[in-house]
């Protein structure tokens, strides 16, 4: 370890008052090489910058025809320099003409030097440039020299990403001027804000330490703290049981007492680092190694690693909890790289304005709350913990799926006339609140409300929905830390009865398992949650659960009628087997003079494709049902609408998914049995026409598509368009979407059309 007075320490103390001193980012970078080549004891120092296309150009130089500066371009990879920067490795050589990757530029002079020793300048795992240092003698540089001027990149890419510097490449993680990232919509909408992040990101400022031994012991105790934490998430009693889950947190286990990562970290404090910053410097090289693999394994090994460099940075500084914790602006678009339902509610509602989320989808349960909550959110948007930092303005546009950092006054202008043009769309549902919703020939339409939470239920009045055509009972057992017992359960449900003052409310039962794991229940993983021990399979198996809901829901409706639909029916016996049992439960409690519920309807959703082939059956049994059609859409494709490649890859507006709800249309129709459609489709109105189209008089959706809906509602001719679906329906193309515009041009529907997409308006 180089002691904290050594060459390299005095270097960067050299480094840092030439970065504090007046004057251009080049006439910095230009003392900044000359310092470097003394103090090493170099011929030649150069610092190449990486450009957007990836290439490099020498920006700065002592030692070469000081002519090549600017003009000198490597393409990307290219040369030493290029494989530095493409491989995020330092490169040590004695003799560098021999080298195959060795490229020879004339016009700098180089060719009298020999030896090199190049390392990557590395800010939040992304290589902005090169630092080279070469001699005319053929020698290798020591481990020290190496270590020294590794640490000076890590200086010197604060000052590459300060901005300061016309021309360079700032890098993710580094105020650009403008950034978009590409994510999936979760939640529809745009909003206008400064970023929060969910659990702030440690910028690291401090970079140099007088005292290594100082530094050492504030490492040792955050150590033993974030070893402690994984400890006790391990002693969990959902996760004690062996498997698969088991073995990987036990792996995470394994990296936080890696000799070899603490050690490194320890070697970089001792070269005069302060623990965050050797914690940084470690992480840095690590990402640009580890993610360069193209296999798996390794990229997860790294995702385990830079999670626990995250923890341990934010112990280290006494970070913890989330930002909703704290202050937030009064425009807060939360940044995370996950989250859950129970956070998303932490934060003050009245500041939220959007959510952008780095690994979750638009079947997270995260999204749904986000859509419940009429927040605009994304998710799949790969990078942006890295990109983002506190304080950015930022414009999340979650209708066309895009998140836009730090954008230009003309992005913003832009953006505001959208808003304002959305504002006032809104303020014109508002005024439609009241009216009926029935089409220009007569046909009355019922238009519902999704909901999950009691907090969900102040809009059912707003919005003027008819009702509640969709509450998912399991939201409110996947934000509570233990599960809720039968008196908490039954006051939550009479609460939601009291609040939609006698419109109907249509209760799910428990849709839990599969990707909705409640944390403080056992299960095992599975290869496939989706289609796996999930909804009525569940609770049809564990008895216990489904009857104490039942309970709680027949002692909540005491003299009100009460509507319960049964999730995931893949076969007419699982219906049978709920109804037995909600009989057992209705002779107990009148065994014991519980108030009685009004009418009791049970009804059966719709969702997996079996169902299709027993419709008869189901409707003479079920007093109503109900289409999931986000599911039974991905099971008619076979398509994992969390999986990006597949989440938009079928149009749900293609012939076999209207056929399908075609047939479900024409069964109720024979059996008389009400029907509704309660997935995402209700709520736009394109789709929401198309079901009009085929026969739909009841769908349901979040309570912000009510009011556009209601809208293209009031302005359709619903005959017109019944007479066009049966050509729709026999069509070889994926989809009708076309067809169905043209209806709406033609016949003067509104659907709600905007102002063009902003796309490539603007240069990025």
């Amino acid at each position: 370890m180089s002691p904290p007075d050594s060459g390299p320490m005095i270097l960067i103390r050299r480094l840092r008052q030439i970065m504090a001193e007046r004057g251009t980012g080049q006439e910095r970078l230009d003392k900044i090489v000359r310092q470097i080549a003394n103090l090493m004891v170099a011929e030649v120092c150069s610092i190449y910058v990486r450009r957007q296309d990836g290439s490099l150009e020498l920006f700065a130089n002592e030692g070469l025809n000081p002519d090549a500066v600017h003009k000198t371009h490597m393409k990307r990879g290219e040369g030493l320099v290029g494989l530095i920067a493409e491989s995020g490795d330092a490169v040590n050589l004695a003799e560098a003409h021999t080298h195959p990757s060795f490229s020879y530029r004339p016009e700098t002079g180089e060719e009298i030097y020999h030896s090199f020793l190049g390392v990557p300048v590395i800010r939040s795992g992304n290589v902005l440039g090169v630092l080279v240092v070469q001699n005319r003698t053929q020698r290798h540089y020591t481990e020290d020299e190496e270590e020294g001027l590794q640490t000076t990149a890590m200086v010197l890419a604060e000052h590459l990403a300060s901005g300061d510097v016309a021309g360079a490449l700032a890098g993710p993680g580094a105020r650009v001027k403008v950034s978009l990232i590409k994510g999936q919509a979760m939640s529809e909408g745009i909003a206008m804000g400064h970023i929060v992040m969910h659990q702030p990101r440690v910028i690291v400022r401090a970079l140099l330490s007088d005292d290594p031994q100082r530094e050492l012991q504030r490492l040792s105790p955050a150590l033993e703290m974030l070893r402690g934490s994984i400890d006790a998430m391990l002693d969990r009693r959902e996760v004690a049981e062996p498997g698969e889950h088991r073995d990987v947190l036990e792996t995470y286990r394994m990296f936080a007492h890696d000799a070899g990562w603490v050690g490194r970290i320890e070697e970089s404090i001792g070269a005069g680092l302060t623990a965050e910053a050797a914690v940084e410097r470690v992480r840095n090289d690590m990402r640009a190694r580890m993610l360069k693999r193209q296999d798996t394994y390794w990229k997860e090994r790294f995702r385990d690693l830079d999670d626990l460099s995250d923890r341990l940075l934010r112990t280290l500084v006494g970070k913890t909890g989330t930002a909703a914790t704290g202050a937030l602006p009064e425009d807060a678009i939360v940044v995370a790289r996950n989250m859950g339902p129970s956070e998303l509610l932490d934060y003050d509602r009245s500041k939220l304005r959007g959510v952008v989320i780095e690994e979750g989808g638009a079947a997270s349960h995260v999204a749904i709350v986000a859509r419940t909550l009429g927040i605009a959110a994304l998710g799949q948007a790969s990078g942006v913990i890295e990109m983002a930092e506190a304080g950015d303005a930022a414009i999340v546009d979650a209708d066309t799926g895009e998140l836009h950092l730090r954008p230009s006054a003309d992005l913003i202008a832009a953006y505001s006339d959208r808003v304002r043009f959305k504002a006032r769309r809104q303020q014109r549902y508002a005024g439609l609140r009241d009216v009926p919703a029935v089409t220009r020939d007569g046909v009355k339409i019922s238009l519902n409300m999704n909901a999950g939470l009691l907090v969900d239920m102040a809009q059912l009045a707003a919005s003027g929905a008819d009702g509640v055509g969709l509450f998912r009972t399991e939201l409110e057992f996947m934000i509570s830390s233990g599960l809720p017992m039968k008196d908490r359960q039954t006051e939550m449900y009479r609460k939601i009865l009291d609040a939609a003052d006698g419109r109907p409310v249509v209760f799910r039962s428990l849709d839990i398992g599969g990707d909705k794991m409640l944390p403080y229940l056992r299960h095992d993983k599975e290869e496939n949650p989706a289609m796996g021990w999930r909804a009525v399979r569940m609770t049809l198996d564990r008895s216990g659960l489904f009857r104490a809901q039942l309970r709680a829901l027949l002692k909540a409706a005491a003299g009100r009628d009460l509507r319960l639909m049964l999730p995931m029916i893949s076969q007419t016996s699982e219906y049978e087997r709920a109804r037995v049992i909600l009989e057992e439960e209705l002779l107990m409690s009148r065994r014991f003079g519980w108030p009685e519920a009004g009418k009791i309807h049970l009804g059966a959703m719709i969702e997996v494709p079996a169902l299709l082939l027993q419709l008869d059956r189901i409707f003479t049994l079920a007093d109503f049902a109900s289409i999931g059609s986000n599911d039974l859409i991905q099971f008619l494709f076979a398509a994992d609408r969390n999986n990006p490649r597949m989440a938009n890859r079928y149009d749900p507006l293609s012939p076999p998914v209207l056929r399908a709800l075609k047939m479900i249309v024409d069964a109720a129709a024979r059996a008389q049995r009400p029907l509704t459609l309660c997935g995402e489709l209700a709520g736009r109105p394109v789709e929401a026409m198309a079901l009009v189209g085929l026969g739909f008089r009841s769908i349901s959706m979040a309570a912000a598509g009510l009011g556009p809906v209601k809208a293209m509602v009031l302005s359709l001719d619903a005959g017109r368009l019944a007479e066009r679906m049966p050509a729709m329906l026999d069509s070889d193309a994926p989809s009708v979407r076309a067809e169905l515009h043209r209806f709406a041009t033609e016949t003067n529907v509104d659907l709600g059309v905007e102002p063009p997409a902003i796309h490539e308006s603007f240069t990025i």
